[in-house]
């Protein structure tokens, strides 16, 4: 069960939901269907030989997750 990003195009509220298959988003704030999903980047974790959880690498183009595509950050 993925989990989306949405924003109400009745109240402009933005919120994450957990979407099953077989029901619809609904705002929590006004209960509208009325919703644009949003793009959502997801942030992956490193872990070193030992287990524990690291932060990623930075790396420029394309890796930040900027929705406009790989340079748009301008992080060269």
């Amino acid at each position: 069960m993925p989990i989306f990003e949405f924003v109400c195009k009745e109240c402009n509220s933005a919120f994450e939901t957990l979407v099953r298959s077989a029901t619809a988003a609904e705002c929590p704030s006004c209960h509208s269907l009325n919703l644009e999903k949003q793009l959502s980047v997801f942030a992956p974790s490193v872990k070193d030989g030992n287990g524990a959880a690291g932060e990623m690498p930075m790396s420029a183009c394309g890796m930040c997750g900027d929705p406009r595509g790989p340079g748009a950050c301008s992080m060269d």
